[in-house]
């Protein structure tokens, strides 16, 4: 997919630089509905699992950013919770903040807690190990789901990185939700978010929507075999995929064409974990 910009069109091919660092900002529905379980993790609520998944991506960009001389700010990070309130929901030091860079994500996680992780013991079988575990963003869930509000404060956080880096790789918006929108029709807050723009093409919004029911739908190029207006206008206001995103997608086989959108329906626990490594993978890492 390429982006016109003045009769020239551009292929999301800015490289991602200290100088010209590019951001990815989670919207996280904090709603009272995530504290259901997540089908397939044994009962584990939904508030969690997202949480485990946003905790271990941000440990997978501090490593991608780390030299020898200590960790490269390539990228600005941003966390949005919506529930009882819509808002910054980092933990911790980083309480409060919009995007920060990850240098900073690196030195101040709000703890690090003990995990019982399964690893191979070289010999055929598995061994258990306690692993330390650092968290930087809480599981919450109560209220309703103020999507409207937290998709508009988004694109204000957007709005404002782009004005400040003219010339990044396009920031990402990943939006993790389980339910409807109580405060209105988000559809004006997401054609917002996709409608910023660097001089190296459209901000990319990613819309996955959770349940703990099954039937997954992984980016489809078309609407007709979503269940309802609901998931027709998430998958209506999520960006096209990338060339680039469209392999990673191949990678963790999902069916992904050309046209095929940002959008997961019913998305398993897994699929939350390879949709967020499709939209924060980078192509072009210098």
């Amino acid at each position: 997919m390429g982006w016109a910009r003045g009769g020239k069109i551009v292929a999301y091919s800015a490289e991602i630089s200290r100088a010209n660092p590019s951001c990815f900002l989670f919207v996280i529905d904090q709603s009272a509905s995530m504290a259901d379980p997540w089908g397939g993790e044994s009962g584990k609520k939904k508030a969690d699992g997202v949480a485990d998944a946003i905790n271990r991506l941000l440990q997978d960009l501090v490593i991608k950013c780390a030299k020898e001389e200590g960790v490269r700010d390539y990228y600005y990070v941003g966390v949005i919770g919506y529930g009882a309130s819509v808002g910054p929901a980092f933990s911790g030091n980083l309480s409060g903040q919009g995007v920060v860079p990850i240098s900073q994500i690196a030195d101040k996680p709000a703890r690090l807690e003990e995990r019982k992780k399964k690893m191979d013991d070289g010999a055929g079988g598995m061994v258990e190990q306690t692993i330390r575990f650092p968290i930087w963003f809480d599981p919450k869930a109560n209220g309703g789901t103020p999507m409207n509000q937290a998709l508009s404060q988004a694109a204000g956080v957007v709005d404002a990185f782009v004005k400040a880096h003219p010339d990044c790789f396009p920031p990402v918006v990943i939006h993790i939700t389980d339910g409807e929108s109580t405060d209105g029709d988000p559809s004006a807050a997401m054609d917002r978010i996709t409608s910023l723009a660097s001089s190296d093409g459209g901000v990319l919004l990613f819309n996955l929507h959770i349940s703990g029911t099954a039937g997954t739908i992984e980016y489809p190029n078309s609407g007709e075999g979503l269940p309802d207006q609901y998931s027709r206008t998430l998958f209506e206001g999520a960006s096209p995929l990338t060339e680039f995103m469209r392999q990673v997608a191949t990678e963790h086989n999902a069916n992904a064409s050309e046209g095929s959108r940002a959008f997961v329906f019913n998305a398993t626990p897994i699929a939350v974990i390879q949709a967020l490594d499709i939209g924060t993978r980078p192509s072009n890492l210098r």
